[in-house]
């Protein structure tokens, strides 16, 4: 039989999972990719892993996540996941804009879908879960790139990118990564290095407007200014961190990555670069757990969604390729089900 998923994994996650199996409390962390529409593929899988593999866990889980990455762990981190990842899949899908929409009116859409995946009382419940440790990634921006003036903005960006070329800690010269937590003094990731990094705690205050400027895409969202957090205008966590090639913090537990692809890209300036990949040193004890390329063949238009979608999809049209990814996708929950139940997903893994 055709798989639907693709497992690869890191050397130390590798002898793990060889000598005792996927179990729920063998996880460290779990992060949360960039990524837009990308992550309705995942759907199907979260279900099964956010709604039934974690939830005897009983200490606590790090979930680092980036835009779209956030808001799919915010999910996780409230009472009933799945419900959250219904009203959160339900809300994405059904956004509409006109042709060429203004950064205002997607912020606004864009609250609308923030509102429904919290529902009534998510706040409360993810500020206080049991074992949920969520991490919010978010850009706060210098310079032109902090300019809510289009040129201006694009400017900026374009300086960032020039400078990313020769080295992404060029980055830290416009750019500073910004992470809201609550993990308190918990937090694998507080030994950040690599770019300017700061670290506050998630508030009632701070919870809605991080997650917004986490996924506040540059030029087509507005940016977000965070009360009580440092002065300065918020944008994307996937500008610095697309797809988290991050030194995961200490711990022999596993890192379990659900991810669109089996790779991984650095940062949001690393798209186009193809030879700016993750290399092996922070993903040794990393499972990354992907669509096969046989699944994604089975896809409207054999690929994953992205923001394309919008421009060269109708309303209709985009709706229903995406409801028709959203029911695919059970088929990658199903499988890793299946492997968890017959303690045969070690035998699936492949050397990543």
């Amino acid at each position: 039989m055709t798989s639907s998923l693709t497992l690869l994994a890191g050397p130390d996650a590798l002898r793990l999972l060889r000598e005792r199996g996927l179990r729920p409390d063998d996880i460290d962390v779990l992060p949360g990719a960039s990524g837009g529409p990308k992550w309705l593929v995942l759907a199907g899988l979260d279900r099964v892993l956010f709604g039934e593999f974690l939830k005897e866990r009983t200490r606590p889980l790090h979930l680092l996540g980036s835009s779209i990455g956030s808001w799919r762990l915010a999910c996780l981190a409230q009472k009933d996941p799945v419900a959250a990842l219904e009203r959160f899949a339900e809300a994405y899908v059904e956004q509409r804009y006109p042709p060429k929409p203004p950064p205002e009116l997607v912020s606004t859409t864009s609250r609308g879908i923030l509102d429904a995946l919290l529902g009534p009382d998510g706040e409360e419940q993810l500020l206080n879960h049991p074992w949920a440790r969520l991490h919010v990634l978010t850009t706060r921006c210098r310079g032109l790139t902090a300019s809510e003036q289009r040129h201006a903005q694009l400017l900026g960006l374009a300086l960032g990118a020039v400078g990313n070329l020769v080295s992404r800690r060029t980055l830290g010269l416009h750019l500073e990564r910004v992470i809201f937590h609550t993990a308190g003094d918990t937090s694998p990731f507080s030994g950040l290095a690599d770019l300017p990094s700061v670290h506050l705690p998630l508030t009632r205050e701070n919870l809605r407007p991080a997650l917004m400027a986490s996924g506040s895409i540059p030029l087509v969202l507005a940016g977000v200014r965070i009360p009580g957090a440092g002065e300065g205008v918020y944008r994307d966590g996937g500008v610095l961190d697309y797809h988290l090639d991050l030194e995961f913090g200490p711990g022999e537990g596993l890192v379990l990555y659900p991810h669109f692809y089996p790779y991984v890209v650095p940062g949001w300036f690393d798209k186009s670069l193809p030879w700016r990949r993750a290399g092996p040193l922070n993903f040794r004890r990393a499972l990354l757990m992907s669509p096969s390329p046989e699944f994604v063949a089975r896809l409207p238009g054999g690929r994953i969604p992205d923001r394309e979608d919008f421009v060269r999809m109708t309303d209709a049209e985009r709706l229903r390729a995406w409801r028709q990814v959203l029911a695919e996708g059970q088929r990658m929950g199903d499988e890793l089900r299946e492997l968890l139940a017959t303690g045969k997903l070690a035998e699936h893994v492949r050397p990543l």
